[in-house]
């Protein structure tokens, strides 16, 4: 009897061991970090790349300093800039006040990471550009040709609320070499207080995407975090799309908008595709 209850034990030990060991496969398999494949796109010397994410650190409720690790999703981050890197692009980051962008530790565990997870963290001259990111303030966004926000859980509480970011969003949406604009997750909050030149709202009537309210209420935030893509794309006149799965956390869409200026992506899952249908609006545009 003794023999067969160790037996079972053992046997359940292992199927919980070669679970554990599986568990990122299944994710990915589930809709984690979907591969995006098209076209590979190589643009001409000097096009220049700008990722924007946060210096928020610690996930805090409304009025406390104190909460769980948090920062920029590092595939909302490490995608698009291997992503522009490879296609030949100069690629700079900045965040609202310049310095660390701390990078959420539960984003780079085993079963979330990624292959450009694992080359950021090899890479020393990326993770310098992360240890001392550029403000926002001192960076002139018409230099760029792609313009792109980072999200992870902690630019909901600064990207939204940076008035220099909005208005060098703006700057950038009439500069002469109109750079493509967008983000993806938490990182579109950098866009809903942009104006246009009649001082309303940018991205009034343009169809967008960012998280969804229902991703967040899965994930436990809905109460703690100060602002919600969808609540506020939807507040600024944006006529938001979005996908749905069982778990929003493993759906993913990417919307250009009619004037193709604006590229954004659902979630974390999107970081992929989103660069890269950026690169081809700036592919394009320099074959015109």
């Amino acid at each position: 009897m003794k023999a067969k209850l160790i037996k079972i034990v053992g046997g359940i030990a292992l199927g919980v061991a070669l679970l554990v060991l599986a568990l990122p496969t299944i994710v990915h398999k589930a809709g984690l970090h979907p591969e995006y494949n098209g076209e590979a796109v190589q643009l001409p010397a000097g096009k220049r790349a700008l990722i924007i994410a946060t210096n928020q650190a610690v996930l805090s409720a409304p009025g406390e300093t104190t909460g769980d690790a948090t920062g920029v999703m590092a595939s909302e981050m490490t995608h698009p800039y291997y992503r522009f890197l490879d296609a030949g692009m100069q690629v700079d980051l900045a965040s609202v006040k310049g310095g660390k962008i701390p990078v959420d530790p539960q984003s780079i565990n085993r079963v979330l990471k990624t292959p450009e997870d694992d080359r950021f963290l090899a890479d020393p001259t990326f993770l310098a550009k992360v240890e001392n990111s550029m403000g926002v303030a001192d960076v002139d966004f018409t230099q760029y040709d792609i313009i792109f926000m980072a999200g992870g859980f902690g630019a909901a509480y600064d990207l939204g609320y940076s008035p220099v970011l909005a208005e060098k969003v703006s700057e950038a949406y009439y500069a002469s070499n109109e750079p493509v604009i967008g983000g993806v997750c938490h990182g579109v909050l950098g866009l809903i207080n942009a104006k246009d030149r009649d001082g309303k709202s940018l991205i009034a009537g343009r169809r967008m995407t960012g998280v969804t309210d229902k991703q967040i209420k899965e994930l436990g935030i809905i109460e703690i975090t100060p602002q919600h893509p969808e609540t506020e794309l939807r507040k600024a006149g944006v006529i938001f799309e979005s996908n749905t799965r069982f778990m929003d956390f493993l759906a993913t869409l990417v919307v250009v908008d009619d004037e193709e200026r604006f590229v954004t992506g659902q979630n974390q899952n999107s970081g992929r595709e989103t660069a890269h249908r950026m690169l081809e609006l700036v592919a394009s545009k320099s074959t015109k």
